[in-house]
């Protein structure tokens, strides 16, 4: 993630391709990582995670530095696709082998520290990786390809002895669309895709808005990164105190910390408070619902399926969170800024009702 901001930089001054067209290239990426996710969750429930998780990695390490050979809009969309296939076994695979590895009562603990180290991760990483990109961007190619050989090295390392698997007995197939003929998981994934959405629109709408509102991309990333901060502090004590309860229990309460934070947005009349204050409450939602909801589709999961639900789950984050954008240009288009804010803020306080009054019936299927 570190790299890929720098990235931008480099396909629209370098390789001399428009921002529209890097931009659907990108999406295309992250839309095919979206839909993959499930055959290789699900394949995973069959043939173990090290194989994928270091074929991966590896196929990463040999194709991420090849955006150097990428000189136009086909060479971009074939690299972004590559990357694509590459990156759509990471989310289901890795949260899936973390969840083998868990004991059941501490699976918040661990998810929350994974989601911590990533954070913590791109922060520290962007700077460096700027640094390296300054001095040329073979550097930061030669850079990325190295490191992800090293994380090969530490799978094969790491995971050399037997792990923990409930081995799926139908085929592939069956087993990726387990999920979605599960009408418990659609319920679920119909409440809680609004903190993919709304991660989408702190992340990539809130800085539009700031911007078009007159504060300065210096103050809006002071902002963002200390969303980082927060969760980074908060989230492992905050999931160890949570696990006990359950990971249904709460997500109410954070949709509607989520829903206060867009309010926030939309009613506060100063913007430089307004993103303050928004960003900060929004945080103390993503503290409870980055552990919260993955833990919660590994409870909905049936025994030897929750690669192919961690699957699932990833393809409906991937199109939440990718379609924010698009969907706050719409609305700002014919609302207005207030008004957009006021529809997400509403879309969500609904789903924080029904999370709410669902999540005893939730548990009980758990």
């Amino acid at each position: 993630m570190s790299l890929v901001t720098f990235l931008g930089i480099y396909f629209v001054h370098k390789a001399g391709i428009d921002i529209a067209t890097v931009g659907a290239a990108f999406l295309c990426e992250h839309g095919l990582r979206g839909v993959l996710a499930p055959m290789f969750g699900a394949w995973s429930d069959r043939i173990g995670r090290r194989a994928l998780l270091l074929g991966a990695a590896l196929a990463t390490a040999a194709i991420l530095p090849c955006f150097l050979l990428v000189t136009g809009p086909a060479g971009l969309f074939a690299w972004s696709l590559a990357m694509g296939i590459a990156g759509a076994v990471n989310i289901p695979v890795s949260n899936a082998l973390l969840l083998d590895l868990a004991p059941v009562e501490r699976r918040q603990s661990v998810l929350a520290l994974n989601y911590t180290l990533m954070s913590v991760a791109y922060t520290l990483g962007v700077s460096p990786a700027g640094y390296v990109a300054e001095k040329g961007y073979g550097f930061l190619a030669l850079s990325s390809g190295v490191g992800y050989l090293l994380v090969a090295g530490l799978y094969a390392l790491v995971l050399r002895k037997p792990l923990p698997l409930e081995k799926s007995t139908t085929s592939v197939l069956r087993n990726m669309l387990s999920a979605f003929r599960d009408r418990t998981f659609l319920l679920f994934a119909l409440m809680a895709f609004v903190f993919p959405l709304s991660m989408g629109m702190v992340v990539a709408a809130s800085p539009i808005f700031g911007a078009e509102m007159g504060l300065g991309e210096g103050y809006i990333g002071l902002v963002l990164g200390g969303n980082s901060l927060i969760v980074a502090a908060l989230a492992i004590p905050a999931a160890t105190r949570m696990e006990a309860m359950g990971p249904f229990r709460l997500l109410g309460g954070a949709a509607a910390l989520v829903s206060a934070a867009l309010f926030s947005y939309a009613l506060i009349p100063d913007v430089a408070a307004a993103l303050l204050v928004g960003t900060v409450v929004f945080s103390l939602g993503e503290i409870v619902f980055s552990s919260a909801v993955p833990a919660a589709v590994a409870g909905l999961a049936p025994a030897g399926r929750r690669g192919a639900y961690q699957g699932g789950w990833a393809l409906i984050s991937s199109i939440s969170m990718g379609s924010a954008l698009v969907l706050s240009g719409w609305l700002k288009g014919g609302l207005g800024w207030q008004g957009t804010w006021f529809a997400y803020a509403a879309l969500v306080a609904a789903a924080a009702a029904a999370l709410f009054i669902a999540r005893d019936g939730f548990r009980t299927r758990a």
